[in-house]
């Protein structure tokens, strides 16, 4: 009866042991082979694909993003949704937080690179986290209106250095001064601009007006007067510099005219730096030094969901009465966190990150779609070198032997598991 018995789950378990080995015992012993001969197949290379491992620069760079992404991806993963599963228990609409933060995980990683892709744009008025960032930073830094501006023909204004602008000779009370300038596209004027006006001169005072010296029409306007329908520069700032101090500044109004104390007698009229500054453009997300962590978090945006659904389920298994008891001897709430919500959740936890690591040291998706072309060799991961020495270089000994080590990569941590899993069957 035994025999019988062992004869039908040999036959139940056949299809699936041949799928197995079709499907998994079959290619990675094939790629063992093949990691041991060199690029034509014929060859035998011995170790050599193994030692290239080590000293291509490619993989190199590949294998030390992995660790980054093996160190931080999972970690922040399973932080988030330890956060997010134990604050979402106590508020009434947390099963809607919840179904918001997992959609993500709906999406394939091929969208979510698409997505990402615009999201990281350097153009602030196309990706988004751009637009945030430019519009934080113009919160507390105001940008130029003139980032083009500067002197024209026959101008009084000449280079000071650094950006700015300087009137060639001092100026005194009582005068009137003409600061023009061009560059500045009348599309592209603020639009409270006025039309300028000529400053009308008045005692004791230095009087002026700062302008687009620039009329649309060929021989239309008079250089370096105010014409009608030039627009003044609203916002400019002046600075009236006397032996290298700064002795009386003003803004210009929306017509463009300013006034000067008497104190700026005899100072030269500066125009700084900050008039001209180019806008703020944000932060190059995808470029050399920020493109993996920008790709780490849509990693996290994606498998955070994935992490607080997991521990969510662990902490509705947790006994109330220990988190109660806890409480009534005085713990403060961090305390219960801490203390007791975390120990007892730490079989869950160890899950979650095991199953993201194992993850990681698989990325490619995300990595090969958001990356571009000039920042993917800084970006690039073990995976995606594969990928690459096996399709695009024509190195099937190397992408062999790349399978092969995040095979023995993933083995530890597999083994780990399994023996995890071991013991809490066994209690």
């Amino acid at each position: 009866m035994t025999g019988t018995r062992r004869t039908v789950a040999a036959l139940f378990l056949l299809p699936a042991l041949v799928l197995l080995g079709a499907l998994v015992v079959y290619p990675i012993g094939y790629s063992v082979v093949r990691s041991f001969y060199d690029q034509s197949g014929d060859g035998f290379a011995g170790i050599d694909n193994y030692k290239a491992l080590f000293t291509d620069e490619g993989i190199r760079t590949a294998l030390k993003n992995n660790i980054i992404w093996v160190v931080f991806a999972p970690t922040v993963a399973t932080v988030l949704g330890l956060i997010f599963a134990v604050l979402t228990e106590r508020v009434r609409w947390g099963t809607a937080f919840k179904l918001v933060v997992f959609m993500p995980m709906a999406i394939s990683m091929l969208a979510a690179g698409i997505i990402f892709r615009l999201v990281y744009d350097q153009d602030p008025d196309k990706g988004v986290a751009n637009a945030v960032w430019v519009g934080v930073h113009d919160t507390f830094t105001q940008a130029s209106a003139f980032p083009k501006a500067h002197p024209g023909r026959e101008s009084p204004l000449e280079p000071a250095g650094g950006g700015a602008f300087i009137t060639k000779s001092p100026v005194r009370t009582g005068e009137t001064v003409s600061l023009p300038l061009v560059g500045v596209a009348p599309d592209l004027m603020p639009d409270d601009a006025k039309p300028a006006v000529a400053a009308k001169p008045e005692p004791d005072k230095i009087t002026g007006t700062t302008w687009q010296d620039f009329t649309r029409g060929q021989g239309v306007g008079t250089l370096n007067r105010v014409d009608s329908s030039e627009l003044g520069y609203a916002g400019m700032r002046i600075e009236a510099v006397k032996d290298g101090r700064v002795v009386a500044s003003a803004t210009a109004a929306d017509d463009g005219t300013f006034t000067l104390p008497a104190s700026a007698d005899g100072a030269q009229l500066r125009l700084p730096d900050s008039n001209f500054k180019e806008p703020y453009a944000g932060l190059d997300w995808l470029g050399p030094s920020l493109v993996t962590p920008a790709i780490i978090g849509a990693y996290i945006w994606m498998w955070a969901g994935f992490a607080m659904v997991l521990i969510a389920a662990g902490l509705a298994g947790v006994p109330r009465e220990l988190l109660e008891a806890a409480r009534v001897d005085g713990a403060s709430e961090w305390q219960v966190f801490r203390r007791v919500t975390v120990p007892l959740l730490a079989p869950v936890l160890a899950v979650v990150t095991v199953t993201l690591m194992i993850n990681v040291l698989k990325i490619f998706d995300l990595v090969f779609i958001i990356a571009p072309g000039s920042a993917q060799d800084d970006a690039n991961v073990l995976a995606l070198e594969l990928y690459r020495k096996g399709f695009s270089e024509d190195q099937p000994g190397i992408a062999s032997a790349i399978s092969v080590f995040l095979l023995l990569l993933v083995i530890p941590v597999m083994w780990f598991n399994v023996r995890r899993l071991r013991r809490e069957v066994r209690r």
